[in-house]
């Protein structure tokens, strides 16, 4: 079911209508590139041979199923090659976004996407913490390198300051729902 010989691939995952030019865009409705339910597998693209992989307000929508989310984490890891990266952008889960729609059945947070860094899974298994070392379990190895959280009306409505101090905002959001809009994480791979 090989869709291409060629590596160094950039897919654009559950795209949407959302096409991007020097990406192979996936989804399994529409007019993408390649038709796939991400769900279903093992995905069309060889080992070792992906990039760059975006989730653009997708993965919340996959893998209700926690064995059906934790394969979702394995195909990437499979596909893709050593230091690729994973752009993942999400709604923030206390954002009424998040819950307006019928069709997102998982929160995705970075201490979440955190669970599958070996690294991490060692240093909790040291401490005695109570994460789950799914890094270690599943045998994949992402670190999350970069995080952006984007404000909304409401939080400029309160603070109308063009200069956001994320940690006042991600303090403020512990309290507080719809503050942040959306989460933007990216992994990279470790291979």
């Amino acid at each position: 079911m090989e869709t291409t010989s060629m590596t160094d691939l950039r897919l654009n995952l559950g795209c949407g209508e959302r096409h991007f030019e020097g990406y192979i865009n996936v989804d399994k409705y529409g007019n993408p590139d390649v038709k796939h339910d991400l769900e279903t597998f093992p995905w069309p693209w060889k080992d070792n041979s992906v990039i760059e992989i975006l989730l653009i307000h997708v993965l919340e929508h996959l893998g209700q199923d926690s064995k059906i989310y934790l394969n979702i984490i394995k195909e990437m890891y499979r596909i893709c090659q050593p230091g690729a990266k994973i752009r993942i952008v999400v709604p923030h889960h206390r954002h009424d976004f998040f819950f307006d729609d019928p069709t997102h059945v998982r929160v995705v947070t970075p201490m979440g996407l955190s669970l599958f860094s070996q690294r991490l899974n060692r240093k909790w298994i040291e401490e005695k913490a109570a994460n789950s070392p799914l890094g270690l379990y599943l045998n994949v190895d992402f670190e999350v390198i970069e995080t952006y959280y984007t404000p909304s009306s409401h939080w400029f409505t309160l603070h109308p300051e063009s200069e956001v101090d994320v940690g006042f905002l991600l303090s403020e959001s512990t309290y507080y729902n719809n503050l942040i809009e959306q989460i933007e994480m990216v992994l990279e791979v470790i291979k």
